[in-house]
């Protein structure tokens, strides 16, 4: 008995699939991230790899694996123009001999109703989205919600979660007895000005985030917020990892994980 054909999906098809998925083209970026296709290849698309940094432990893995597209949400292209030099050449050339595709989406896959990271991780925690949070431009790149539990419950919760993925998480102060009852969770570098300011007006007592400078969990005990740092790499693992699960379901094209933890 023959074995079933591998699935096969032209570059092409496949990255317009992506592009109108998670509105690559209409959703807002910090400016210059690029997101989309940003290194085509040659081939049929036959083996997707998801993973959180396009660096060149995630890439070499990848081609180690057979892989012919590399879905990740940190892409190569942050700062404008860069020269094809040094660890910028060596990462596209590795991509180019192997002729392994790789598609970067940022904020398109923050925002995202159904991948969303943080939406994805409140499912993770048992919690209940009711709103977006983290506005930027017309987008919102986190989630809020409300509950009744002890926040060091929760604590221990994310802090259960994130271990697999490589983080010891931290917690800011938090006052005896202190519930969360309105909370709020932004992805990556989530605890900044504008976020807590939201986080403040909008009456969250309880920020889940990626990571934040050492001055916000001073402010947060200040203003009787508690903040849970989860972990930027841990917070933003979930993602690429559905939208992989997700070409699986629909083009039938298998997809592994690489986990290449920062330690952040």
């Amino acid at each position: 008995m023959s074995s079933a054909p591998l699935a096969s999906v032209p570059l092409d098809a496949l990255v317009t699939h992506l592009d109108t998925l998670l509105a690559t083209t209409s959703t807002p970026d910090y400016p210059p991230a690029l997101n989309g296709l940003q290194v085509q290849c040659r081939r049929p698309i036959t083996r997707v790899a998801a993973a959180v940094d396009a660096s060149q432990r995630t890439i070499d893995a990848a081609i180690a694996d057979g892989t012919t597209l590399l879905l990740v949400h940190h892409g190569l292209y942050w700062s404008g123009l860069q020269p094809l030099v040094g660890m910028h050449y060596a990462r596209i050339r590795a991509l180019l001999d192997a002729d392994v595709a790789l598609y970067s989406a940022h904020l398109p896959l923050d925002a995202h109703e159904t991948f969303g990271n943080s939406r994805l991780l409140a499912s993770k925690l048992d919690l209940t989205v009711t709103a977006g949070f983290a506005a930027y431009q017309q987008i919102h790149c986190g989630v809020q919600g409300t509950a009744d539990l002890e926040t060091s419950a929760l604590a221990e919760r994310v802090r259960e979660w994130a271990i697999p993925w490589g983080h010891h998480t931290v917690v800011s102060t938090i006052p005896a007895g202190h519930r969360t009852r309105r909370w709020a969770i932004c992805s990556g570098a989530g605890a900044q000005v504008s976020t807590l300011q939201e986080a403040y007006a909008a009456g969250i007592d309880t920020l889940i985030v990626g990571e934040g400078p050492h001055w916000s969990a001073v402010e947060a005990a200040e203003r009787g917020l508690v903040i849970i740092y989860a972990g930027h790499y841990a917070t933003e693992t979930l993602g690429v990892r559905a939208v992989a699960a997700h070409l699986q379901e629909r083009f039938g094209l298998p997809w592994t994980f690489i986990d290449a933890p920062t330690g952040l």
